[in-house]
C-alpha cells in the first residue's frame, strides 16, 4: 500500500510541474480575452477570423477541463488508497492516470513562441521523377491521416499535379491546438526506397521529398516584419482543376511576388479571390519569418525547439518498403517495421520522441 501511495504522490507532483510548465494562469487570461472577442457584435463580419477565435477558445477550455479532471482523479486516488478493498482497481486507475499525464508532459515541451499556432505545410518532389511525385502524394496522405487522427482540420492552399502521376508540389494548412508545435520537427528531407510501380521491371528505386513546416502567423505576431504594399506584385490567374463553374472563367487564383526578397507564393484553393489573397499573404509572412530567423542564427540557437529550415541536406527519416520494411528516424533512432501504419498517419511515436529530444 505504501508503494501505491508513493505512486499517487508522484502523479500529484507531476501534475503540479505540468501546470507550471503550460502556464495555466496565462491560459485562463487568454480565455477571458477570447470570450470578450467572441461577444462582439461584428465578430462574424470576418467569418475566417471568427472561426479562429471560436476554435482557439474551444481548445483552451478543453485543455483546462482535462487538467481539472486529472487533478480531481488524483485526489480521488488519494482517498481510495486508504481503502484496502480498492487495491486491485486502484492499480488500473493509476495506470490510466499515468497515461493521461504523459499527454500533458508533451504539451509542456511545446513552449516555443509559436508552438500553439496552426501550421502551414509544403511538400516538394525531389530526385526521382514520377516516383518522387508519387512519394509527395503518399506523404500528403500520411499527414492528412495524422491530422484526422488528432481531429485537426486541414485544407489545400495550392497544388501542382505531376505530369504522369502524383503531385509535384502541395501546400496545405493545418488548424488545431499546437499543430505547429507537434509538426515543426517533420521539416526536412524524407527518403523512400521501394520497388517502383512505374517501370515494368519493378526495379528498386530511391526518391526524395522535401517537407517544409511553418507557423501560421498574423501581423501582430511579427511587428518587426513590415510588408509594404509597394513591395508586392500581385497576379490573378485562373485556378487549375478538373472542371466546375468557376474554373477557367474567373481569375480567383493568386500569385504573389515579394519584390525585395524575390519570394513567390501562390494560393488557388478558395473560390473567392479575397480569401486566396489572405492565404498568399499568410504564406509570405511565414516565409519572411524564416528568412529573419536565418539572419538571427545566434538567437535561433538560444531558443530550444525553434524552427530548423528544411533543405535537401537535412534528411530526417527513411521509409524502406523493399527488400525489407522499416521506417527509421535518423535523429532519434526510433524505428518500426509497421510501415503501413506509419504511412496511414500513425506518427505519434516519431513525433513524441523528437519533441523529447529537442527538450533534453
Amino acid at each position: 500500500m505504501y508503494e501505491t501511495k508513493d505512486k499517487i504522490k508522484a502523479l500529484s507532483a507531476s501534475l503540479e510541474n505540468i501546470i507550471t510548465a503550460i502556464n495555466l494562469p496565462e491560459k485562463h487570461k487568454k480565455i477571458e480575452v477570447l470570450e470578450f472577442e467572441s461577444g462582439k457584435a461584428d465578430l462574424w463580419s470576418d467569418p475566417q477570423e471568427a472561426k479562429k477565435v471560436m476554435q482557439e477558445l474551444s481548445d483552451l477550455k478543453k485543455e483546462i477541463a482535462e487538467v481539472k479532471d486529472l487533478g480531481e482523479n488524483i485526489e480521488l486516488l488519494k482517498v481510495l488508497s486508504d481503502d484496502p478493498n480498492e487495491a486491485e482497481g486502484l492499480d488500473r486507475e493509476i495506470a490510466k492516470t499515468e497515461k493521461a499525464l504523459k499527454k500533458f508532459e508533451l504539451l509542456s515541451f511545446l513552449s516555443g513562441k509559436y508552438d500553439a499556432k496552426n501550421a502551414l505545410i509544403s511538400i516538394h518532389a525531389g530526385q526521382g521523377g514520377t516516383e518522387a511525385m508519387d512519394w509527395v502524394s503518399m506523404l500528403y496522405r500520411m499527414y492528412s491521416r495524422y491530422c484526422e487522427r488528432r481531429d485537426w482540420k486541414f485544407a489545400v492552399l495550392d497544388s501542382t499535379a505531376g505530369e504522369e502521376a502524383g503531385i509535384k508540389s502541395i501546400t496545405f494548412s493545418v488548424s488545431g491546438q499546437y499543430a505547429y508545435g507537434y509538426l515543426k520537427n517533420e521539416a526536412g528531407t524524407h527518403r523512400l526506397v521501394r520497388q517502383s510501380p512505374f517501370n515494368a521491371d519493378k526495379l528498386r528505386q530511391t526518391s526524395f521529398a522535401l517537407v517544409e513546416v511553418l507557423p501560421e502567423l498574423e501581423c501582430v505576431d511579427l511587428p518587426e516584419i513590415e510588408i509594404k504594399d509597394d513591395d508586392l506584385e500581385w497576379q490573378f490567374i485562373h485556378s487549375g482543376g478538373h472542371g466546375g463553374q468557376n474554373v477557367n472563367k474567373v481569375a480567383t487564383a493568386v500569385r504573389l511576388t515579394h519584390i525585395p526578397s524575390g519570394i513567390v507564393v501562390t494560393a488557388q484553393s478558395e473560390r473567392f479571390q479575397e480569401q486566396n489573397r489572405k492565404n498568399a499573404l499568410g504564406l509570405l509572412r511565414a516565409k519572411l519569418w524564416i528568412m529573419e530567423k536565418e539572419r538571427a542564427k545566434n538567437e535561433k540557437k538560444a531558443l530550444k525547439g525553434d524552427y530548423r529550415p528544411a533543405s535537401w541536406g537535412t534528411q530526417i527519416r527513411s521509409y524502406v518498403l523493399h527488400p525489407y520494411k522499416m521506417v527509421k528516424d535518423l535523429r532519434t533512432q526510433v524505428e518500426t517495421g509497421n510501415t503501413d501504419s506509419v504511412l496511414d498517419g500513425d506518427l505519434d511515436e516519431f513525433i513524441d520522441a523528437e519533441l523529447a529530444l529537442v527538450v533534453y
